[in-house]
């Protein structure tokens, strides 16, 4: 597969912009995406995910082996760098990811359409949860910034505190209406579709 056919991914774009950073090896790129809280952006829960992700990115030629490291008490341990081809790549991605929505195909969205299958007092009391679950995650976000880290650097953060922002206050209606009644359905009508 050549470089430009690669398929682009969140963690390869992530794995590329280490790479353009600096030469490292897989553990220390999983590490540094811990501490940057990009493990909310991508999933690195399992270190395998990485290696993975890597592998195919040496496959078609955008990072390459630079050299082995060993600290002392540790194995040895591959360093991999970005090549002039992933260079480009991660250039094209971003210049691609930006301007055009990709399609995704979220969870939540899909399980609204079929609510009707629960009953509205269910839903409201499942809602009610979200919000609180939605409500700690922005809190977490809005606590974590470092003082003085530059703007660019929170970007992602700002984001994603601006989304959860927008559905609480979403949820937070859809939630009123389902309490006051404005929104309601009984079995026969989640039926009648069928």
């Amino acid at each position: 597969m050549s470089a430009a056919a690669t398929r682009r991914s969140p963690l390869a774009m992530v794995l590329l912009a280490l790479l353009s950073e600096a030469p490292m090896h897989p553990y220390r790129m999983q590490q540094m995406i811990k501490e940057r809280g990009q493990d909310q952006l991508v999933n690195v829960a399992q270190r395998n995910s990485v290696y993975q992700a890597l592998d195919r990115l040496v496959r078609d030629g955008l990072a390459r082996p630079g050299g082995t490291t060993r600290e002392a008490g540790r194995p040895e341990r591959t360093v991999y760098q970005i090549t002039g081809a992933g260079e480009e790549t991660l250039r094209d991605w971003l210049i691609g990811a930006l301007p055009a929505p990709a399609r995704e195909f979220p969870e939540f969205p899909a399980a609204l359409a079929f609510i009707a299958v629960l009953t509205p007092t269910e839903v409201r009391e499942l809602l009610d949860r979200r919000i609180a679950a939605q409500r700690e995650k922005l809190a977490e976000i809005e606590s974590q910034a470092p003082p003085g880290l530059p703007r660019l650097f929170l970007i992602e953060d700002e984001y994603r505190a601006a989304m959860l922002r927008a559905e609480v206050a979403w949820l937070a209606g859809l939630v009123d209406d389902l309490a006051t009644g404005e929104l309601t359905w009984s079995r026969s009508e989640a039926e009648f579709g069928q």
